[in-house]
């Protein structure tokens, strides 16, 4: 497995559906992009006018009102924004080194990034970037723009390889408030990274993120986060660069350590409940257009419900 994703993969994301055995011949111009629409676009924002009522017209925009006064149905009619800014904070952070099947955790938060930003873009929206938690490259931000310049740059860093580090150091919330610094109200903020941690104030940092913007985050989880393979007695370095020694054959041990990332992942998902925040898990074993299109399609249900 390669730690970090070739340039040249992640810019053919933009057209990739062998992989699927879909019919379409874009991928993200198609199955992708209309559910990345339905699920963060929806009917938009700026009212634009009433008319009749047409069969086949979703009845969740009845203007009751009018329908009532004039005894025949009518139907409220919004403008879509034709264009917002996205960010994609993407964790470049040294624990991202690390997967156990499949692929690793840098390689799989770059897919992400890159499906969701080729079918932002295809939606004329502005899309950019900052990718965090190297500590020699510091925040690497790339300020939203039309076209794709951004997004290529984006890209482009994610493949790079990261400076090595014996200690994990917490960079999110700084990078959520730099990365969304002058963004106008409505900006779409994905956060792509390794949540199997302690995120020091990161409600209180999405908390106020969110009052003037959407926002979803997409943890990038593998296998061996909740189910530590058995491999006796092993040596282990925390995120503090503490060596730690584990008997990984101890069945009491085993069993601690899948309570403690569950514990941690049910305050993660509390959490995004109480801001209203979208959560989309991706994992390491899995094929990443699968679980995101999975996801936006069960999204795009609830919605229709």
């Amino acid at each position: 497995m390669s730690l970090y994703p070739r340039l040249d993969d992640l810019l053919e994301l933009r057209h990739q559906a062998h992989t699927l055995g879909l019919p379409s011949h874009h991928l993200v111009s198609s199955t992708f992009a209309g559910l990345y629409a339905s699920v963060f676009r929806g009917a938009g924002v700026n009212f634009e006018e009433v008319r009749q009522y047409r069969e086949g017209d979703d009845i969740r925009y009845m203007d009751w009102k009018v329908t009532a006064r004039i005894n025949e149905p009518h139907l409220k009619v919004f403008r879509e924004e034709r264009e917002r800014s996205v960010v994609l904070c993407v964790d470049k952070g040294p624990h991202m080194s690390f997967g156990t099947r499949g692929t690793f955790k840098s390689v799989q938060a770059a897919r992400a990034a890159a499906l969701i930003g080729w079918a932002a873009s295809r939606l004329n929206d502005r899309v950019g970037g900052l990718a965090f938690g190297d500590v020699q490259a510091g925040l690497q931000h790339f300020r939203p723009s039309r076209g794709r310049r951004a997004l290529w740059q984006l890209l482009r860093t994610l493949t790079e390889p990261g400076t090595s580090s014996d200690a994990s150091i917490d960079c999110l919330g700084g990078a959520l408030r730099r990365a969304t610094r002058g963004l106008p109200t409505g900006s779409l903020v994905f956060v792509i990274a390794d949540l199997n941690r302690e995120a020091m104030d990161l409600e209180r940092v999405l908390g106020t993120l969110i009052q003037r913007n959407s926002v979803a985050l997409i943890p990038v989880d593998d296998p061996a986060d909740w189910e530590i393979p058995s491999m006796g007695v092993t040596t282990f370095t925390g995120t503090d660069g503490q060596l730690m020694e584990i008997d990984t054959d101890d069945p009491r041990a085993r069993l601690a350590y899948r309570e403690t990332w569950e514990e941690r992942r049910k305050m993660l998902q509390a959490m995004a409940y109480r801001l209203n925040i979208i959560f989309l898990p991706v994992r390491t074993d899995q094929e990443i257009h699968l679980t995101l299109i999975h996801d936006l399609e069960h999204r795009a249900r609830s919605r229709a419900v």
